[in-house]
């Protein structure tokens, strides 16, 4: 599938924009990787349906641990939709695979 590699994504947050590198592997359905940003690393799981993506991470915030989820469509080399930041409201997100 086109999602695996390395992205440059990011998210459009309530704090502003945050980038993120994160790298995908597909096995079927099945989406696996992991995040890096300026919290660390952290894995990523989801699922994918021909260009539709679903995936999240928790990641460690300023208030606790926060599970980002996303929900996207993939268009060739550019992927983009909505991310919940856990309890903190939602935004959008683009990425390009690097």
């Amino acid at each position: 599938m086109a999602l695996d590699g390395n992205w440059n994504l990011t998210m459009n947050s309530p704090m502003g924009a945050r980038p993120v590198t994160a790298n995908f592997k597909t096995d079927g359905g099945t989406i696996s990787g992991e995040f890096t940003g300026a919290q660390g690393a952290a894995p990523v799981t989801g699922t994918a349906d021909g260009n539709n993506v679903a995936f999240a991470a928790t990641v460690a915030g300023p208030m606790g641990q926060m599970e980002l989820k996303f929900t996207g469509t993939l268009d060739g080399d550019s992927v983009s939709g909505n991310v919940q930041f856990g309890a903190f409201g939602s935004g959008t997100f683009t990425g390009n695979k690097a």
